[in-house]
């Protein structure tokens, strides 16, 4: 497979087997990856999209990878206006971990104001709640913010999945130490 042919699959409607197919082609190729996540950030919305969600299926040993993007996938996430593209943005962010000195303001006031935001997809309210709580963890104050949040996520109209999102968050609160 060329980079000709990956912009080609990139650009069309791709199903699992052709992620499957562009995640073994990157094997462990840095020339690949790069150009993978040139997609990613690009303009045209279907190959960007298709790129990032590719990125979602990428090995383990990747995330060394995918966090030093942080930064880039960050600034991307907070620019996004299309939907499917913030969703796999906030997915590839959810899975790293966040240090108390690793956290950005910018970021934890997005993932708080879309927790309650009933215009919102409920996947990107999910993966912002569970994302705020990684980086509020730290930080009691920010705790109880978050759960001054959860308080008025419990009393709206919730789906199996955000109810579920709520229930774990709330349950990972209470075992902070």
């Amino acid at each position: 497979m060329s980079a000709l042919d990956i912009d080609t699959l990139l650009a069309s409607r791709i199903g699992l087997s052709d992620i499957t197919r562009i995640v073994a082609w990157v094997g462990e190729d840095t020339a690949r990856r790069d150009l993978l996540l040139d997609k990613a950030l690009s303009a045209a919305r279907h190959t960007s999209v298709n790129a990032l969600w590719v990125m979602t299926h990428l090995p383990d040993h990747f995330d060394e990878w995918l966090v030093s993007l942080r930064p880039t996938l960050i600034d991307t996430l907070l620019s996004a206006t299309d939907t499917s593209k913030r969703r796999l943005l906030l997915e590839l962010l959810r899975r790293q971990e966040y240090a108390p000195d690793d956290i950005r303001t910018d970021l934890l006031d997005y993932c708080l104001a879309q927790i309650n935001a009933e215009s919102q997809p409920y996947a990107i309210r999910c993966f912002s709640l569970y994302l705020a709580f990684k980086m509020c963890r730290h930080y009691p104050e920010l705790v109880a913010e978050l759960s001054l949040r959860l308080d008025m996520l419990s009393q709206t109209t919730l789906s199996p999945g955000l109810r579920s999102a709520l229930r774990q968050t709330r349950r990972n609160i209470s075992r902070l130490p």
